[in-house]
C-alpha cells in the first residue's frame, strides 16, 4: 500500500505547485461614471468618447493602459459610460486614474486635463470633467495629409505628405520619395523652392499622383484654411485649388 501512495502523493504535490504556480484567473470588474464638460456647447452627432484606465504609479514612465472603452454618445452630456476592467491585474501598491477624450473624427473636442485617481489610496474620481482642446491657429506650419490634388482626389492607402516647418523648411513624401527643400511664406502668400526628391520607383499609379503632388506645389502662391473641414487649401496665381490637406 505504501508503494501506492508515495506516487500518488508526488502527483497531488505537483498538481497542487501547477495550480498554484499558474496564470492569474481574470476578475472582471467595471467602473462607471459621467464624463461631462462645462462649456454650453452641445456635441455635433458624429462625436466619439473615449475613456481609458491607467496605471499612473511610475512618474519617470509612461502610463500603462490597463482598460479602454469608446462609444458614440445617443445623449449631450453628463454622458455615463461603463468601463470593464481585470481587477487580477489591480495592485494594491500603485496609483490608477481615467483619462477621457471627446473626438469628432480625429480632432480631439474636449479632454482630462486634471488628475482623476480610482480605485487604490481611497480615490475613486469617477465623474470626469472635461476641458475643451485649444483649437488650432490658422496656419499652414504643420505636418498635412493630401486628400486631393488637382481635383483627382488620391489613391487609396498612398500616404502624400507635406511637412511645413515655421522657417519655412520643407519635408514630407510624395508617397513613394522623400521630398525636402525650402518654401517662402508671407500671411497668405505661399510659394515652394525648388524640391529634392530621393529615387526610388513606385508602382505607375503612385508616381503619377506623386508627379501630381510635386506640379501643385510649384503652382502653388497662396493658401488658405476650410474653416468648416479645417482643411489646409493650396491655390495657384489664378486662385484655383491645386491640393487639400488634413492634418496628419
Amino acid at each position: 500500500m505504501s508503494d501506492l501512495r508515495s506516487p500518488l502523493r508526488l502527483l497531488c504535490a505537483a498538481v497542487a505547485l501547477v495550480l498554484a504556480t499558474g496564470p492569474a484567473i481574470a476578475e472582471e470588474r467595471t467602473l462607471t461614471g459621467t464624463v461631462t464638460y462645462r462649456e454650453r456647447i452641445a456635441l455635433p452627432p458624429e462625436a466619439r468618447v473615449e475613456v481609458e484606465l491607467l496605471d499612473v504609479s511610475r512618474a519617470d514612465a509612461p502610463s500603462v493602459t490597463i482598460a479602454e472603452t469608446a462609444f458614440v454618445p445617443e445623449t449631450q452630456v453628463p454622458l455615463a459610460f461603463a468601463l470593464d476592467y481585470d481587477g487580477s491585474v489591480i495592485d494594491a501598491r500603485h496609483s490608477y486614474a481615467l483619462r477621457a477624450r471627446i473626438l469628432q473624427g480625429d480632432e480631439v473636442l474636449f479632454r482630462t486635463v486634471q488628475h482623476f485617481g480610482v480605485l487604490t489610496r481611497g480615490q475613486a474620481s469617477t465623474e470626469l470633467v472635461l476641458e475643451r482642446a485649444a483649437v488650432p491657429a490658422e496656419t499652414p506650419v504643420g505636418r498635412w495629409l493630401a486628400e486631393d490634388i488637382g481635383g483627382g482626389g488620391v489613391v487609396d492607402r498612398v500616404r502624400t505628405v507635406l511637412e511645413l516647418g515655421p522657417d519655412g523648411r520643407v519635408s514630407g513624401s510624395g508617397g513613394c520619395n522623400a521630398i525636402s527643400g525650402q518654401a517662402e511664406l508671407s500671411g497668405a502668400a505661399l510659394s515652394f523652392g525648388p524640391l529634392a526628391t530621393t529615387r526610388k520607383l513606385c508602382p505607375p499609379a503612385v508616381m503619377d499622383q506623386e508627379a501630381k503632388f510635386l506640379a501643385a506645389l510649384g503652382g502653388t502662391r497662396s493658401w488658405k484654411i476650410d474653416p468648416d473641414r479645417r482643411k489646409l487649401i493650396l491655390l495657384d496665381a489664378t486662385g484655383r485649388t491645386v491640393a487639400a490637406f488634413a492634418r496628419d
